[in-house]
């Protein structure tokens, strides 16, 4: 709570191979006053990640994993986090001063709030990222509870959970491994009834890192998961027509032709995990698709 002089917020860094960066947004996380409670989650590095966190950094919790998890490594810093809130960065990002304490008030003031997304600033210059006029003009209908944007989009290295809800809902789902992992866990939080907000208050600095996959490895899992979020989740009129239109895509797209053979080999696992989600998310998302 405010004034109790406990830290409300932790700050669970996922990483792999980006060693400079790393130490980067560590620094910068270091300097925020009150000092955040901060995890990072080595995603298998093989570029002395590792080694440098525990000689620069020992106030860091330093968890290392023997496998590149992907954005489940996110989940396994959680679990060493002790905070009611958790805010997520990844290596090239970082919070402003000020940010998680705004945060960390919206959430002890409206218990229903779930998860905050903030307006992201990027490179030196601080340019304003596009997804910032996207959340703060979201269609969706405010909340009476909740005197922000509501959203059913974020970006990962920008966002703050209530570690319960995330909890709840099972953070982010392994099955995606990266690109465009945010979808489900928006949708799973909506779905138990969490309400997920743009704060335009709440900064995120993101620098985005020199060291970065090729792009088309990128979009070919990105497009992946889209249709794997659209399988897991979405009514089954969603699911014949996103597939009928990644297949009339594949014909002519080879990024989509090889995105939708790694769908397809995922299809019995998609099926375990399969749960519908409540005519109110979907009424959300079909405005926000529609918009």
């Amino acid at each position: 709570m405010p004034g109790s002089g406990r830290p409300r917020v932790s700050v669970v860094v996922a990483t792999r191979d980006r060693v400079r960066e790393l130490c980067r947004t560590l620094r910068m996380l270091r300097s925020l006053e009150p000092r955040p409670p901060v995890v990072v989650v080595d995603n298998a590095s093989r570029d002395g990640t590792s080694t440098a966190v525990r000689d620069e950094f020992p106030e860091v919790t330093l968890i290392s994993v023997r496998d590149n998890m992907g954005c489940a490594a996110r989940n396994v810093g959680v679990e060493y986090t002790d905070t009611p809130y958790v805010a997520f960065s990844d290596d090239d990002s970082w919070w402003y001063p000020g940010a998680l304490e705004r945060a960390a008030d919206a959430f002890d003031t409206h218990p229903r709030l779930g998860l905050v997304a903030a307006a992201v600033f990027v490179g030196e210059q601080e340019r304003a990222d596009p997804v910032n006029h996207l959340l703060l003009h979201s269609p969706l209908e405010p909340a009476n509870d909740l005197p922000w944007p509501r959203t059913m989009g974020f970006l990962a290295c920008a966002c703050v959970v209530r570690r319960s809800a995330f909890e709840q809902v099972g953070g982010f789902d392994p099955l995606l491994f990266f690109g465009g992992e945010e979808a489900l866990l928006a949708q799973d939080l909506a779905a138990r009834g969490w309400g997920l907000c743009h704060l335009p208050d709440v900064h995120a600095h993101h620098r985005p890192s020199s060291v970065r996959p090729p792009g088309p490895w990128r979009r070919t899992l990105e497009e992946r998961n889209a249709l794997l979020t659209v399988w897991l989740r979405r009514h089954p009129r969603v699911v014949l027509s996103r597939t009928a239109r990644a297949v009339a895509r594949a014909v002519r797209d080879v990024e989509t032709r090889r995105a939708l053979r790694l769908a397809l080999a995922l299809v019995p696992k998609t099926m375990t995990g399969r749960r519908q989600v409540p005519p109110h998310v979907e009424r959300d998302l079909a405005l926000l698709e529609g918009a």
